[in-house]
């Protein structure tokens, strides 16, 4: 199946949605501001939900630094609502998207190999991990993918694309380093 990429130095598709909270989120209304976007799996993936809680703790600083985020999920929103851990992440826009629409214009790749390699060798490690912060960890709900390989992107203040992170397993991620440098 052949994956619509985005390429670095390039715009972003513009996002326009409604997010779980009810929050119309239009990146439009975000130029002049640095951007993370993040595509991550379903609402009990431990390796997604460790990823947002880290980014969620470096938040309120990046916001000062002038970075906004924006998070998509392939769960249901009365799946994400049903969570407290998501209710507890605003003021970041999670963006429910079950029928992957967002997903595919952003390229986010679907991979049974590579699900199934960071599941035989992450999985126990990674789900310890999540428990210990008392992180949401349970099967899929509803329609969501096991497949799906999440993705991350630092978007300049116009709206160009300056690092894509399509993850090579799910563990992988854009370095907290790396964002730093971004946003500064």
């Amino acid at each position: 199946m052949n994956r619509n990429i985005l390429k670095e130095s390039e715009p972003v598709p513009r996002i326009q949605a409604t997010d779980i909270f009810d929050n119309e989120v239009d990146l439009e209304s975000l130029k002049g501001k640095k951007l993370l976007i993040a595509f991550f799996r379903h609402v009990g993936c431990p390796f997604c939900n460790i990823r947002a809680h880290t980014l969620q703790m470096a938040y309120p600083h990046l916001k000062k630094m002038g970075m906004e985020m924006i998070f998509f999920f392939e769960s249901t929103k009365e799946v994400l609502i049903a969570n407290h851990f998501y209710e507890n992440m605003s003021p970041v826009p999670i963006i429910s998207d079950p029928k992957r629409v967002w997903y595919t214009k952003f390229g986010v790749e679907s991979s049974r190999s590579k699900s199934i390699k960071s599941h035989i060798v992450f999985l126990i490690q990674t789900t310890l991990v999540a428990k210990f912060k008392k992180l949401p960890v349970h099967w899929m709900a509803g329609e969501e993918s096991f497949n799906t390989i999440p993705a991350e992107f630092l978007v300049d203040e116009k709206g160009v694309l300056r690092k894509a992170n399509y993850w090579n397993n799910l563990k992988d991620r854009i370095s907290m380093d790396v964002i730093m440098s971004f946003v500064k």
